[in-house]
Formats: structure tokens, C-alpha cells, sequence
């Protein structure tokens, strides 16, 4: 048992040295109301995030598709090292009755992950927040603001940290995005 708790640890934290860990359980942030899947699909450029180890390059953006009623397609993309990546992935809703708590996996080998959209406007900006317990004992988080654009103004970015706040979710290390010469690359 205990070399089983053991290399449990010794796999994840490499993974949680990158995120952002903090005790306890996740928050149950309030999500989006009514929220409209299909409105929501589309491209969304990264302009804001929580720290996270799968994105390390600049121009990050996600293009959502929709493939059935509660099923989506999801194509991300990052220059790293001068070279366009992109991993594709699946969405669900996971739950009916609450369709703004999305699930993406990019592997059909992981569960699907929480992808929550705490808010959006479907035409500007969006809030997005991901959140895994471990044990009950911590949780590591990923928040992000998207926006239909490459930039937003500061304000809306004010805004969408103090939502994140209101919500119990840490955005003290959140950082901004490079979005800045990618429509050169792409």
C-alpha cells in the first residue's frame, strides 16, 4: 500500500509542480446560465491563464466544433519552438441539466476533464475553469479568459480576474498570453 501512495506521488508531481496546487477540495464555482453550446462554438484565442504545463508556447487558441447535440470537437494550437503544434481532442456535456460544465479529453486513454464555463458573452470574451482533486486533500486548477480576438481590453480582463476571485479561485499567478505575430505564422 504504501509503495502504491508512493509512486502515485512520484508520477504526479511533476504534473503539479507546473500547476498551480492549492489544499483542500476544488471550489464549486457558479457557471454560466442558459449557457448555448452552439453559440459557443467557434475559435477562441488564449488571453489569459493560470500557469499550465501542457502550454508552453505563444498564439494559443482553441477552435470548438460541433459534432452532435452534446459532443464537440476540439482542435488546440501553440507555436512552440517556431513550429505550429495542435492536438485534438473530444468535448461532452456531461451532465444535461447543467450544460456550461463540459467535460474535454485529449486522449482516449484519460477521463475527460472538467471544462467549465463560469461566463461568457459568446461574441467577445469567455471564463473557463478546470479543476482536479487529489484525495480531497488539494485540488490543482487552470483558469483561463478567451476572448473572439487576440487582445481584449484591460478592463474586461479586470473584470473576468475579479469573477475568478468572487468565485474562490486563486488568479494571483495568472499570466497573460503572447498572441502578439501569430497571424504571420498561422
Amino acid at each position: 500500500m504504501k509503495s502504491s501512495f508512493f509512486l502515485f506521488f512520484v508520477f504526479l508531481l511533476p504534473l503539479i509542480r507546473a500547476q498551480v496546487p492549492h489544499w483542500g477540495p476544488c471550489p464549486e464555482p457558479a457557471v454560466q446560465p442558459a449557457f448555448n453550446l452552439k453559440q459557443f462554438m467557434g475559435r477562441w484565442f488564449e488571453i489569459a491563464k493560470l500557469p499550465a504545463q501542457f502550454e508552453k508556447g505563444r498564439c494559443i487558441e482553441t477552435n470548438f466544433t460541433l459534432t452532435t447535440d452534446s459532443s464537440i470537437r476540439v482542435v488546440s494550437s501553440e507555436i512552440l519552438k517556431g513550429e505550429v503544434r495542435k492536438i485534438e481532442g473530444t468535448g461532452v456535456i456531461e451532465d444535461m441539466k447543467n450544460p456550461a460544465k463540459l467535460g474535454i479529453s485529449y486522449s482516449y486513454v484519460l477521463p475527460y476533464s472538467p471544462y467549465w464555463i463560469l461566463s461568457t458573452d459568446y461574441v467577445n470574451s469567455a471564463l473557463v475553469y478546470s479543476c482536479t482533486d487529489v484525495l480531497r486533500l488539494f485540488h490543482v486548477d487552470f483558469a483561463w479568459i478567451l476572448s473572439r480576438t487576440r487582445t481584449l481590453p484591460d478592463t474586461t480582463i479586470e473584470k473576468a480576474r475579479e469573477v475568478f476571485a468572487t468565485n474562490n479561485i486563486d488568479v494571483s499567478r495568472m499570466i497573460a498570453s503572447r498572441q502578439q505575430g501569430c497571424d504571420k505564422t498561422f
